[in-house]
């Protein structure tokens, strides 16, 4: 059986800032001959380029990269196929980039997870857990952290297995077979 059989249609991969997210996220799918990283970032200043391009480093050789900020259901569509994972990194620059773009985070939620009822898979998607601290002062703060949220629990709805890393260690919340 390949690493990609094992794996669950959806997997989801939460955590704090730093948590070891994406690095158990590459881990699941890395012994895989063909795989896809979906980036959502945009490098709009020079911190965001570095971390694009550690992240890259850090991947090494083997990846195909696929940048969608925004038409993230469209591209799961176009490059899911049975025994390829697709790694999607992450939901909540996706919701930031939707959100400044001004598209309607509940429609784009909805559609993200429709899609995912009907990928090929394995998809494993990393998502930061942003509603452990303190409420944000400001509204847009406040309504970023209720959306992505939101997002969170729709996507761990719909996906198989559902991860959180916690100072780089994996916590199983949810396991389907």
């Amino acid at each position: 059986m390949s690493r990609a059989s094992s794996l669950p249609s959806v997997t989801l991969v939460l955590g704090g800032a730093r948590s070891g997210k994406s690095l158990y996220a590459e881990g699941l799918v890395e012994m895989c001959a063909e795989r896809i990283y979906l980036a959502t970032a945009e490098a709009k200043d020079a911190e965001m380029a570095k971390r694009i391009d550690d992240h890259q480093k850090r991947r090494g050789p083997g990846w195909s990269t696929i940048e969608e900020p925004l038409a993230l259901a469209g591209a799961l569509k176009a490059h899911c196929q049975r025994g390829r994972p697709v790694l999607v990194d992450c939901l909540t620059l996706w919701l930031a980039n939707i959100m400044a773009a001004g598209l309607d985070v509940d429609m784009e939620t909805r559609t993200l997870t429709e899609t995912l009822k009907s990928v090929a898979g394995p998809v494993v998607l990393v998502s930061n857990e942003v509603g452990q601290g303190i409420v944000p002062d400001n509204a847009l703060a406040r309504a970023y952290m209720d959306h992505a949220g939101r997002l969170n629990q729709a996507v761990a709805v719909a996906a198989g297995r559902v991860v959180l890393m916690t100072a780089g260690l994996p916590h199983v919340l949810k396991e389907q077979n």
